[in-house]
């Protein structure tokens, strides 16, 4: 059983940025973020697999997906943040790679319970 545990989520302005972390309990080699916000579906941002990332492609530009791998620790960096980017974010996981990971939220094993970013005009 791997627990994740969200945290660096916050209330501010745009264009501002943010670094979302996720400890993990222990290895897990498929991990990615995901955020979701009110009343719209879980939405895939980005995938880090043993050192190989994938981006949401509307979002490749501002986001940057990094792992510490003695810590076991995700993180996600947000540049220039907007208000669309308001949501929460959580942290997913699987032993093993998710084909199409962005686009199966279904397909993870483990999940933290989330961390919110609020972006405000």
């Amino acid at each position: 059983q791997v627990r994740l545990v969200e945290s660096g989520g916050d209330s501010v302005r745009a264009g501002g940025s943010l670094r979302l972390s996720c400890s993990a309990s222990e290895f897990a080699g498929y991990m990615a973020w995901f955020r979701q916000a009110p009343g719209r579906e879980r939405e895939g941002v980005a995938v880090y697999s043993r050192g190989t990332t994938t981006y949401a492609e509307s979002l490749k530009d501002r986001f940057t997906i990094s792992k510490d791998r003695a810590s076991n620790t995700l993180y996600l960096q947000i540049y220039n943040l907007k208000p669309e980017d308001t949501a929460m974010y959580y942290c997913a996981a699987n032993p093993w790679p998710v084909q199409s990971g962005l686009s199966r939220p279904d397909a993870y094993k483990y999940w933290g319970q989330g961390t919110q970013v609020t972006v405000s005009s």
